[in-house]
C-alpha cells in the first residue's frame, strides 16, 4: 500500500502568529529545538514510515525552505521512482496564488493524477510530533474509508481550537465541526473530544472528484477542515484514526504540537526540557533527520576574569562557545557564543547569536544573528522590552532575525 500512497505536505502557509520568527521564511522553515527546522519531524515520519514519494507544496517566503530540503532531505534515489520535490505555485488552473489547502492540491490535480497512485496521504509541514502513517493507511484500506481523518484525544476544556469531530460505529465520522463553542464529548470521556491533526487518507478517485466540485463552488474557502470534510460526512465513508493507539515503531508518546504562536512555539522548546521530555528526539530507530552543517564541537571555557562557562539543564548544539556566562533551562543553536558574566535563562537563541560580556536574558527567542550587547537586560523590564520588541501574551520576549542595538 505505501508505494501506492503518494503523500502531499502543505508548506506554504504565511504563519503571522509566528512573527518576526516568519518574517523572512515560511512557517515549516522556522529553526526548532537546536538543530531543525518544523518541517523536518513531518518528513522524518514520512522516510520512517516508508512513503518514498513526497511532494511539498511551498508558497510563502520559501527560500530558506527550498535550500534547507535540497541539502537536508535529497535521500531518495529518483531512479527508483522515489522523490522529495518541492513544488512552488504555477497558476496552472488561473491567476491566483493558493486560496488555501485544498486550493493548493487543485492547482497541481495533475500531479495526482500521472502519479498512478491509488491513495493520497495528504500532511501539514508545521507540526511537532511523531508517528508512523503505516498503520494509519492499514487502518484506511481495511475499514474501507473514502477518507480518513488522524484525530487526538484533547480535554475539552481545549477542544474549541481544533476542527472536533463526532464518531458512531467503527470510528465513523457523523459529525465535524470546526472550531467549535461547544465541542462534542467523546461518548467514552465526557472529559474529551477528538481534535482532526490535519492529516488526512483518501482514496485517490474521491479526492479528484471532490476537488473539482470544490474548485466549481464560488462559496466555498476551498479548505479541507472548512468545505472538504464537511461535504464528505455525507456523502462518502469517513472514518477517525485515533492517533496513539497504534503507532507503529514509534514508541507512543502522543506528542503534536500546533506550534503556531509565538507561546506554543516557545512551550514546545521548555517540553523538550523536561527530565523526562513528552517527545523523545533520542529513539535510536527513528532519529528526527536535518541538514547538519560543519561545526566543531561545543565547549565551555572559563572567561578572562577566571569564571567558569556553565550550562545548566540545557541544549547546546554544536559550535557554542560558553566562555564564562551561564546558560540555564535554555536551548542554544548552532555557533552561539555567551561571553563572560553574561546570563541566558529559559531563552532559546537561534544560530550565530553572541551574548556580550555581562548581559541577562530571561525567557527570550532570539533569531539569528543577533549580537546582544554587553550590560544589556532584556526580559526584566517587560513595558520597556515592548517598546522595541515583540512580547508574547505570556510575556516571552522576541528579537527578530539581524536585529542590530
Amino acid at each position: 500500500m505505501l508505494d501506492k500512497t503518494l503523500t502531499v505536505v502543505l508548506a506554504g502557509g504565511v504563519g503571522s502568529r509566528l512573527a518576526p520568527l516568519t518574517n523572512d521564511r515560511a512557517k515549516p522553515a522556522v529553526p526548532f529545538g537546536g538543530k531543525y527546522r518544523i518541517i523536518d519531524f513531518t518528513l522524518t515520519n514520512c522516510l520512517h514510515s516508508g512513503l518514498r514519494r513526497v511532494l511539498v507544496l511551498t508558497q510563502y517566503k520559501s527560500h530558506s525552505l527550498n535550500k534547507h530540503i535540497r541539502d537536508g532531505w535529497s535521500v531518495f534515489n529518483p531512479e527508483l521512482g522515489e522523490y522529495i520535490t518541492v513544488v512552488p505555485p504555477q497558476m496552472r488552473t488561473g491567476d491566483t496564488w493558493y486560496a488555501g489547502t485544498a486550493d493548493a492540491i487543485y492547482q497541481n490535480l495533475y500531479l495526482l493524477e500521472r502519479s498512478g497512485a491509488k491513495w493520497l496521504l495528504v500532511l501539514s509541514g508545521d507540526h511537532i510530533y511523531r508517528m508512523d502513517y503505516a498503520p494509519l493507511l492499514q487502518f484506511h484500506r481495511q475499514v474501507e474509508a473514502d477518507c480518513t481523518v488522524a484525530g487526538m484525544q484533547v480535554p475539552l476544556s481545549e477542544a474549541g481550537q481544533f476542527g472536533v469531530m463526532q464518531l458512531g460505529a467503527q470510528q465513523r465520522v457523523t459529525g465535524f465541526a470546526e472550531k467549535p463553542a461547544q465541542p462534542a464529548p467523546l461518548p467514552e470521556r465526557p472529559d474529551a473530544a477528538l481534535a482532526s491533526m490535519g492529516i488526512y487518507v483518501f482514496s485517490m478517485e474521491v479526492v479528484l472528484a471532490q476537488l473539482r466540485a470544490d474548485a466549481a463552488n464560488g462559496a466555498s474557502s476551498h479548505d479541507f477542515g472548512k468545505d472538504i470534510l464537511p461535504s464528505l460526512i455525507h456523502s462518502h465513508r469517513v472514518h477517525a484514526y485515533v492517533f496513539g493507539r497504534d503507532e507503529g515503531r514509534v514508541s507512543p508518546d502522543r506528542y503534536w504540537r500546533d506550534v503556531g504562536t509565538l507561546d506554543s512555539f516557545y512551550q514546545a522548546h521548555m517540553d523538550l526540557l523536561k527530565p523526562v521530555p513528552p517527545m523523545d528526539l533520542y529513539q535510536k530507530d527513528w532519529p528526527i533527520r536535518t541538514y547538519s552543517g560543519q561545526h566543531p564541537p561545543a565547549r565551555t571555557v572559563p572567561g578572562a576574569s577566571g569564571t567558569e562557562g556553565i550550562a545548566i539543564n540545557s541544549i547546546v548544539c554544536s559550535g557554542v562557545v560558553i566562555a564564562g556566562g551561564s546558560v540555564q533551562e535554555s536551548v542554544l543553536f548552532n555557533n552561539v557564543t555567551v561571553e563572560e558574566e553574561a546570563m541566558v535563562e529559559n531563552s532559546l537563541l537561534f544560530e550565530g547569536c553572541i551574548v556580550g560580556k555581562g548581559a541577562r536574558l530571561r525567557r527570550c527567542i532570539i533569531d539569528k544573528n543577533v549580537q546582544v550587547p554587553a550590560g544589556t537586560s532584556i526580559g526584566y523590564d517587560l513595558a520597556a522590552d515592548r517598546q522595541r520588541f515583540t512580547v508574547s501574551a505570556a510575556g516571552v520576549v522576541v528579537i527578530p532575525k539581524g536585529y542590530r542595538f
